[in-house]
């Protein structure tokens, strides 16, 4: 399949050490070659080689940048094109300045993530893959990270191709049961055939599916809201996993008035961590509306850490919020132990109920990698590496499977009730292309577009 040629800048935009121009098409060594002048012509050069050389304006003969310039030859580059690309100084004049050059030279801008759809394209990668490609980019933790890589590298793809794959079997089985209908037991054996592989598929659909909520976690990070009256640590605890002052620390209560938002690594899990105002009745009109959108915030959240004061005793307003997140995954923090303590730790634990309660000092900086290791552990089986399974992380994905899963069950109920097997083979089917667009197989032009445009213009 053949393209024109594309360029665009594929670092960050701003001042750095390098930024990168990166050209992709048939012509992309002898539009890069046109301005760049070093020791050798870049159409003569070895593949997979890096040349010293500057950047030439080829009207004026003027120097606009010293660069390095890597020359790829297709098909064993990214997007299994010709791939050239231009090292410049991080400086956003000169980078542009080598971008526009190139663009002179019958070279097209790239539209979003228009290299990694030449990539799927042109079959290097699924479509499942190159949706990774952006969960790498974006990944917040070495998990997530973890994941992102497994998924690039095929693992998700290979098992929906196994599933595609057993299905197959299954439609050429009842193919020759339509086909040859003159057999008297054709279709009872059939039948039987296709309900076994059918359950097969199912639970290994059901494997995948209960990934999910630790997938999504992993792409979209955990939502914990950290809930307590006033002045008792929670913005404290919030400056501490985000190791930086993002929340206001003080002595008065009511200081913190509106919702703090900050992402967080904790123990290899990203948190969305949301820093409440101090829930409790007020007459203050801002510290009202701070408790207000506190209140709203919690009814959303992944996790609640619920911070209690272990130097005071168990007020009303504490054994209201144990109400107000009854139902929502949470952890009782006890702050404050470096302190005597006058809390009921019986009633605390009887108003936890299964949640775990967890002592620490923040300002001794005691327990916290206690608390770090019970948040993975609620979500995260520490028996278990990332490798040791595939995380269903991307939405897109997630809905196709629960689709596909529908379609299976509609298929295997009629095995069951002993309906002609072609009656089953329209469910079996239907699955088969909804895990098909999983990986692109069987996915719409209009979708594809869609899905890339979500990407950065220079991946």
């Amino acid at each position: 399949m053949d393209y024109d040629t594309i360029a665009a800048v594929s670092t960050p935009i701003g001042e750095g050490a390098i930024s990168i121009v990166r050209l992709s098409g048939p012509e992309a060594i002898q539009a890069a070659d046109r301005v760049f002048r070093g020791s050798h012509s870049l159409a003569k050069v070895k593949s997979h080689t890096i040349h010293y050389g500057k950047i030439l304006d080829p009207e004026t003969d003027q120097v606009i940048e010293e660069v390095m310039v890597s020359v790829m030859r297709k098909p064993k580059t990214f997007t299994r094109e010709d791939v050239v690309e231009i090292n410049c100084h991080g400086g956003l004049v000169s980078v542009n300045k080598v971008l526009s050059l190139i663009l002179d030279q019958d070279v097209r801008l790239a539209e979003p993530g228009e290299f990694t759809k030449r990539a799927f394209l042109n079959g290097r990668i699924d479509l499942s893959q190159a949706e990774a490609v952006m969960d790498l980019i974006r990944a917040k933790t070495d998990r997530a990270m973890t994941a992102a890589m497994s998924q690039m590298e095929g693992r998700l793809s290979k098992l929906v191709r196994d599933l595609r794959k057993e299905l197959l079997d299954i439609l050429a089985a009842v193919e020759v049961n339509i086909d040859y209908p003159e057999y008297d037991d054709a279709e009872v054996v059939t039948n039987r055939l296709l309900l076994d592989k059918a359950l097969v598929v199912s639970r290994r659909l059901d494997q995948l599916l209960s990934t999910a909520k630790q997938g999504k976690i992993l792409r979209e990070g955990l939502s914990t809201v950290i809930v307590g009256r006033p002045n008792v640590g929670k913005s404290s605890l919030l400056n501490y996993l985000a190791h930086e002052n993002k929340a206001i620390v003080t002595d008065v209560p009511g200081t913190t008035r509106d919702v703090i938002e900050e992402y967080v690594n904790v123990d290899g899990v990203p948190l969305k961590l949301v820093d409440t105002a101090g829930i409790r009745d007020t007459e203050d009109v801002v510290e009202k509306i701070g408790v207000e959108r506190s209140r709203r915030v919690l009814k959303t959240a992944d996790l609640v850490l619920l911070l209690l004061n272990y130097n005071e005793k168990l007020t009303d307003e504490d054994r209201s919020l144990f109400e107000a997140t009854r139902g929502i995954p949470s952890i009782v923090v006890l702050n404050k132990t470096d302190l005597p303590g006058q809390l009921d730790l019986d009633e605390v634990r009887a108003l936890a109920s299964e949640n775990p309660v967890i002592q620490l000092s923040l300002l001794k900086e005691e327990g916290i990698k206690n608390l770090e290791q019970t948040i993975a552990s609620l979500f995260f089986d520490h028996g278990a590496t990332l490798n040791d399974e595939t995380y269903v992380s991307n939405t897109r994905h997630l809905a196709l499977l629960k689709q596909a899963k529908s379609a299976l069950s509609d298929a295997i109920s009629a095995a069951e009730h002993g309906l002609p097997v072609d009656m089953a083979q329209i469910d079996i089917k239907r699955t088969w292309d909804i895990l098909g667009e999983i990986v692109g197989d069987t996915v719409s032009d209009s979708l594809i577009n869609e899905l890339f445009s979500k990407f950065c213009l220079g991946k």
